[in-house]
């Protein structure tokens, strides 16, 4: 009688089908990651060189200096004045546009911080002027 001799295990690993495993597990990531895209400020800007005359009656300026101080017009106001003040012009007059002027050693959270206090109080007409060197 014949008996089968044992076949000898070899240390290979099977790489058959390594590729296939490879492109799913690339589609898999592909298809599953998200980019977080920055929104950054919603403000629609004209044209470089664009200018349009407006009557100063029309025109409010909000200046903002280096240390984060607001001048509206011509009175400074705290931070969380800004919000009630600006309403408060709007519905004075709601052709009113709002020029943003800061300092060139504003800090841009400041900056920030009274772009998000216009935007809430529902100013939509905004304009935003060049620091002076």
């Amino acid at each position: 009688m014949l008996t089968a001799r044992p076949s000898k295990a070899t240390g290979e690993i099977p790489t058959c089908s390594m590729a296939d495993i490879a492109f799913l597990l690339l589609i898999f990531f592909l298809v599953t990651t998200t980019i977080d895209m920055d929104k950054g400020i919603g403000l629609t800007l004209p044209a470089k060189g664009e200018t349009i005359e407006v009557a100063s009656r029309n025109i409010i300026n909000i200046l903002v200096n280096a240390a984060g101080d607001v001048m509206i017009g011509d009175e400074i106001v705290g931070r969380m004045q800004i919000k009630e003040r600006v309403r408060m012009e709007l519905q004075k007059n709601p052709r009113l546009i709002l020029s943003v002027k800061t300092d060139r050693e504003t800090r841009y959270n400041d900056f920030i911080a009274v772009m998000d206090q216009i935007k809430m109080a529902g100013a939509t007409r905004i304009s935003l002027a060049e620091p002076e060197i």
